[in-house]
Formats: C-alpha cells, sequence, structure tokens
C-alpha cells in the first residue's frame, strides 16, 4: 500500500508575506485563488494579502460610523473557505504534523467550533488528506453546516447555541479517547495565537500605516476562542499605548461581569474565557446587543442604498463594503465605533477592527429575522440607523485593567478550564507576559522545521 504522502502547506513567515514564497508557487497559488477552490495549492492563500500584496481591508466612511476616528476593517472573506479562521485551523494542523502528532493516513482531525474553525478545519483537513469530524452546537446558521459538509467534513451537533460552547468541549472529550483522533483545539492550542498574534497583528500594524499618524489606537475584536485578539499582543509591541478592546455580547457578558445567556452573534461569546485568551493585554470589555448586529447586517447589505439616501452620501459611497461583513463582523464594527466615541479619538487616530468572514454564511439569519420582526420600513429606517450606529451606551464599557479585574478573569479562566486537566502550575504561568512572548517566539524554529519536510517532500 502507498504510504499517504505529506501535503505541505506555508511557513507564518510566508502567511505574513507571500512575497517570501518561491516565484512559481506564489504564481500558482494566485492562479489557483480562482479556480479549484479543492486544490492544496490554495493553502498557500492563507494570507491577507491580495494578489497585488496590500493587506485586504476597507476603512468605512465617517458618515456611517458617525466618529472623527479611522475605522480599518481588516477583511476575512478572501481566506480560503471564507473566513480568516482557516488560518488558525492551518496552523494548528501544520504544528501537529511537525511534532509528529498528526500523521497523514493514520489521523482524523476533530474541530470543536461554533461555525468559522470549523469550516476551516474540514477544508483544510480535505486539501491535506486527512477525514475530519466538525463539533458545533446544532444551532447556528444553515450556511455553515452546508459548507462543512461541501469540504467533506462530518458534523456532531451539540444542544444549543452559540452560548453552550461548553457542551461541545465536553463532547470533544469523548473523542480524545481514540488515540487516532487529533483534537484542533482552537480554545486551548496555541498554534491559533501564535497565527493571530504574528500574521494578523503584524498585518493589521501595516493596514493602518497610511491613514491618519500611522498608529494604532485601539484593536477591537469579539472573542470566540480569543484568538484573533492576540493580534492585539503584537500590536501593543509596536505601540503601547494602544487599547485592546474584546466585545462580547450583553446577552452573554461573560468578560464583563461573569454573565451567561444565549445570543445571536455567532462565533463569539462563548460563556468562558478561553486558555488562549491572554487576558494581562486587554484592557476593556464592551457589551454589544445581538439585534444591533444583526440590524446593522440588514442595513449594510439590503439598505445600502437607503441608507446612502439618508445620509446624504454620494451613491455608491457603501459598496465596498458589499458581501464583506457578517454578524460578528458587525459587532466588531460597531465596537470599534464606540470604543472611538468614548475614548473621544479624533481623525488622526486609528481603530482596527475585524470582519471575520463575508455575507454568504447569513441569509439564514436575517430570514429569521425577518420571521421575528418582519422587515424594516422605510419610515423606521432612520431610528434603525440611529439605534445601531449612533447607539451604545458608556456603561457598557468596562475597564478590566486594574488589578482586581485581571484577578477576576484569571479565576474564571482557572474554573473553567482546571476540569479539563490543565494543572494550575501552567495556568499560573499565563499570568507573566513572557509566556505568550515565548509562545511567539517558537515562530522562527517551527518555520525552519516546516521549510526543511517541504523540502523532504519534494525529493
Amino acid at each position: 500500500m502507498t504510504k499517504p504522502s505529506y501535503v505541505p502547506g506555508p511557513t507564518y513567515a510566508e502567511m505574513l508575506d507571500p512575497a517570501k514564497l518561491p516565484a512559481g508557487l506564489r504564481s500558482k497559488a494566485i492562479a489557483t485563488a480562482q479556480g479549484n477552490e479543492l486544490d492544496a495549492a490554495n493553502l498557500f492563500n492563507i494570507t491577507w494579502r491580495g494578489p497585488d500584496h496590500s493587506i485586504r481591508h476597507i476603512v468605512l466612511p465617517n458618515d456611517l460610523t458617525g466618529v472623527k476616528a479611522n475605522i480599518v476593517v481588516m477583511v476575512g472573506h478572501f481566506f480560503p473557505s471564507g473566513s480568516h479562521k482557516v488560518g488558525a485551523a492551518y496552523a494548528t494542523l501544520m504544528e501537529g504534523e511537525l511534532s509528529g502528532e498528526i500523521v497523514p493516513g493514520q489521523c482524523t482531525t476533530i474541530g470543536p467550533s461554533t461555525g468559522n474553525f470549523g469550516i476551516g478545519v474540514a477544508y483544510v483537513s480535505r486539501l491535506k488528506g486527512y477525514p475530519a469530524i466538525v463539533i458545533m452546537p446544532e444551532g447556528m446558521s444553515a450556511e455553515r453546516y452546508q459548507r462543512i459538509r461541501q469540504y467533506g467534513g462530518q458534523l456532531d451537533l451539540t444542544p444549543g447555541s452559540e452560548s453552550d460552547v461548553i457542551l461541545v468541549l465536553e463532547r470533544t472529550q469523548h473523542y480524545r479517547k481514540d488515540p487516532r483522533n487529533k483534537v484542533l483545539a482552537q480554545f486551548e492550542l496555541l498554534p491559533n495565537y501564535r497565527f493571530h498574534r504574528y500574521v494578523t497583528g503584524r498585518s493589521a500594524i501595516e493596514a493602518a500605516r497610511k491613514y491618519g499618524n500611522g498608529r494604532i489606537a485601539v484593536f477591537a475584536s469579539a472573542p470566540g476562542s480569543a484568538g484573533t485578539l492576540a493580534a492585539g499582543d503584537e500590536i501593543k509591541s509596536t505601540f503601547p499605548e494602544c487599547a485592546v478592546a474584546a466585545l462580547e455580547p450583553r446577552e452573554c457578558s461573560t468578560l464583563f461581569n461573569d454573565g451567561v445567556g444565549s445570543h445571536r452573534i455567532e462565533g463569539i461569546g462563548d460563556k468562558m474565557v478561553t486558555l488562549i485568551h491572554n487576558v494581562l493585554t486587554t484592557d476593556y470589555v464592551a457589551l454589544i446587543h445581538d439585534d444591533d448586529c444583526v440590524m446593522g447586517l440588514e442595513l449594510l447589505e439590503r439598505r445600502r442604498r437607503d441608507l446612502e439616501s439618508l445620509l446624504g452620501m454620494r451613491a455608491g459611497s457603501l459598496e465596498t463594503v458589499e458581501g464583506l461583513l457578517g454578524v460578528s463582523g458587525i459587532c466588531n464594527v460597531l465596537g470599534a465605533i464606540r470604543m472611538a466615541r468614548f475614548l473621544n479619538l479624533g481623525p488622526q487616530d486609528n481603530v482596527v477592527t475585524i470582519a471575520t468572514d463575508g455575507f454568504d454564511r447569513y441569509p439564514s439569519v436575517l430570514a429569521d429575522r425577518d420571521k421575528r420582526q418582519g422587515p424594516v420600513s422605510d419610515s423606521s429606517l432612520k431610528a434603525r440607523f440611529e439605534e445601531v450606529f449612533c447607539g451604545g451606551d458608556a456603561r457598557d464599557i468596562l475597564d478590566v485593567r486594574p488589578r482586581q479585574e485581571k484577578q477576576r478573569l484569571f479565576g474564571y479562566k482557572e474554573r473553567v478550564w482546571t476540569p479539563f486537566g490543565y494543572p494550575q502550575a501552567y495556568l499560573e504561568c499565563m499570568k507573566s507576559q513572557s509566556f505568550w512572548d515565548d509562545e511567539v517566539s517558537k515562530i522562527e524554529e517551527i518555520d525552519a522545521k516546516l521549510l526543511e519536510e517541504r523540502l523532504k517532500s519534494e525529493g
């Protein structure tokens, strides 16, 4: 029997800067992006950069945001599989292969997720030749399930919705009993942190460089796994004054006040402090109403031209956002706007945030909104816009820089992860910034080992 072949992919340095790829491989990857989605060359398109080498992003019009600061939104829709979460999925699988923990032809990948990471696991596993099982809550959007099945992933659905992800983690324990199952544990494993700190963080710094004063005043992102928040660590290493804001649903205010509850913002608000969340570098927690996010998507996708007219904007001014935002992306945008307002930022200040995925994953969510609330009438458009984009309450923003707040968040992390077998000593190490800096410093060694494996596979 022929031994299953190792399917190579990019290093961290090449994901940050694909110009480092051999010229022929880069050209092949760009051509493949326009053709066969399931060609393994698409692994080399896991990057924030487009074919022109620029960071994919948009800057929202001030007429829309109502603030003076520049709201810079990095766009994840163009990553292979349609979300930047594929980067964390790839990095986790890649590092598992390098360590010898995951072996082609012998292992099945297990992806605990609420959506985009699971899609990424199914996609990367398909390209690398592994069967994949994605464990998800049963209350997520139909488009998520369809995409996982499209990539050949098997679904194992647990009760509840986004905020019941703890049941997903408990189900994951069942799969660990078979040594052939390898869990790509986004909430726990540090390749997720490494990808976002190194690749997303440095890409964010470059994206902001040509606006305002070229610095980043705020990085705002909702934590699902909290991987994306790791970009804030890298940004702070360049701009120490940058404030990192974690955004979460008002209906599930875990970081804010240990609250729990159900909500409609898929991909965030998982009722925990994740293991890979470096709470040391989180400065603020801001609450966003889930209905504001769904309504915001309704306004920007279905009523975009009416908004332009309402705001006195030139026709087509909002075309740049078409298809590029999902519900969690709207949450991030609203959080960025509200942090800019809260901190009274000016025209030289940049707020960077993330659009994790695009609208293609949410038509069923808007259909559900229509059933619950009916269409937005012309007479109510102004009120809906003001409620969503001009709303927010300063009391929904919490400063978590004080020592007692850090202790509260560390305590919550310990209550979640100790039952899953993580020793107190390991959790204590996470209370030092050196732990996190040491983790990202491993990238150079990982990249060297990966390049060595690529040469072997070619020979």
